[in-house]
């Protein structure tokens, strides 16, 4: 692989312009080293602006993307999305999860994401099938972008007999990690011990939908985080337990959030916010004055909590639109969390970025010499312009090549004095075009 230049970029934390150098897949110098290492390298010119590590989807559901237009209607709570798809479920084959996987994870590229850890349910009603077009994706896509695949019982182990059983064998097959949903089952605290014991037997990081609901259940068995947080430290699973959702933290008062966010820093557990499907579900009991149904971002940062946020569904029972843009996301968790100081709009850039890469554990990830060339080129001089402007993500690089070219093109028409050419494409019908 040539080396590759990429002149006169701006990276993250106010460094640049400066010319970055690529040699076989990582980064090996920048600023004047760049010069003495380089002779006969392929250059790019950055004109300026921001290079960034590639995105992190923390938590993506790839196999039931898109699939909007099989719904038979409106979804008008959670209950009803787990039911719709259900009944979808039973219809699927393994070309067509395949093929919408493949779909959505080329959007993610497209948007400079190239890391995903994608929740895969494994049930009673999809066996292990799903999983398995999980893991032949993940290989098949080795050096282009990265994806963990989760094994999530999304269906519950009480009220889903012999999925236990499945999800060791998604263990055995090479699943990266345990997911669950312990509000699904009657006994949530039993359903977290089951998931205990599986990770620690297979030794692998626990990834659980959490504490999602409006209001703030009993503590417990409702509500899980202290739980969680407190197996986490006995069980030395510090640093290696995320939490999704956790909407109901949102919903305590400060003065009972402040110990359950605290232990969760001490258990560095981590909590992915998935502020498209937790407003769009959340609230919708409300009649007035209709709650936001967010996990309580600016308690968990004052304790030290390490947060991070993702797409979680794209276009379907769960979230009925969506693009598997980070940057879009960012912008709606912007808004709904009233985080419209600089420094906020720089720290929720890092909950896409460092945060979310921290939550499910990846190395050599970030803009420094000796990681992996994995960067995204954006049409911005910092990363606040980034969010704020939803910057066009010019440049993706994969392992040192460009993997994917954006362009956007404007044209005032009034001010250029260019008179628009009109064209109709496709075949024409009476009337003209």
């Amino acid at each position: 692989m040539p080396d590759l230049i990429l002149e006169s970029v701006r990276l993250p934390g106010g460094v640049g312009p400066t010319d970055l150098l690529i040699r076989d897949g990582r980064i090996f110098a920048y600023g004047s080293a760049v010069r003495e290492a380089a002779s006969n390298a392929e250059r790019i010119g950055g004109g300026g602006r921001l290079l960034a590590p590639a995105f992190v989807e923390a938590h993506l559901h790839v196999e039931k993307a898109l699939l909007l237009d099989r719904l038979p209607g409106e979804v008008r709570s959670m209950g009803e999305a787990i039911a719709a798809t259900a009944a979808l479920k039973r219809g699927f084959t393994r070309d067509d999860m395949r093929a919408r996987a493949e779909q959505l994870l080329r959007m993610a590229r497209r948007h400079g994401t190239l890391y995903v850890r994608a929740h895969v349910e494994v049930d009673p009603i999809l066996g292990l099938s799903a999983l398995e077009v999980a893991l032949e994706l993940r290989d098949t896509l080795t050096g282009l972008m990265t994806v963990q695949v989760v094994a999530f019982p999304q269906e519950g182990l009480q009220k889903s007999p012999g999925t236990e059983e499945l999800l060791r064998e998604a263990l055995r097959l090479g699943a990266d990690v345990l997911g669950g949903a312990p509000y699904v089952d009657p006994d949530p605290i039993a359903h977290l011990d089951s998931l205990f014991r599986l990770a620690l037997e297979a030794g692998v990081p626990l990834d659980l939908h959490a504490d999602f609901s409006d209001d703030p259940p009993p503590d417990p068995p409702g509500l899980t985080a202290r739980y969680v947080a407190e197996r986490a430290l006995a069980e030395g699973y510090v640093g290696r337990v995320v939490l999704g959702h956790a909407t109901a933290l949102g919903a305590l008062p400060p003065d009972d959030v402040q110990p359950i966010a605290e232990l969760l820093a001490r258990a560095d557990v981590s909590v992915v916010t998935l502020p498209a499907t937790d407003l769009y579900l959340g609230g919708r009991t409300d009649t007035h004055n209709v709650r936001r149904a967010l996990a309580p971002i600016q308690a968990l940062r004052r304790a030290g909590v390490n947060l991070a946020y993702a797409s979680n569904n794209v276009r379907n029972a769960f979230t009925p639109f969506g693009n598997a843009d980070p940057l879009e996301v960012g912008l709606l968790l912007l808004a709904a969390g009233h985080l419209a100081a600089r420094s906020d709009v720089e720290a929720v850039f890092e909950m896409a970025t460092t945060n979310a890469a921290r939550a499910i554990g990846l190395t050599e990830y970030g803009v420094a010499v000796g990681n992996r060339a994995n960067l995204v080129l954006l049409d911005a001089t910092s990363t606040w312009e980034a969010l704020v402007g939803q910057a066009e993500k010019v440049l993706v690089i994969a392992g040192g090549r460009v993997m994917v070219e954006n362009r956007r093109a404007t044209v005032f028409h009034e001010e250029s004095g260019v008179r628009p050419v009109l064209r109709y494409e496709g075949r024409q019908e009476s009337g003209g075009a």
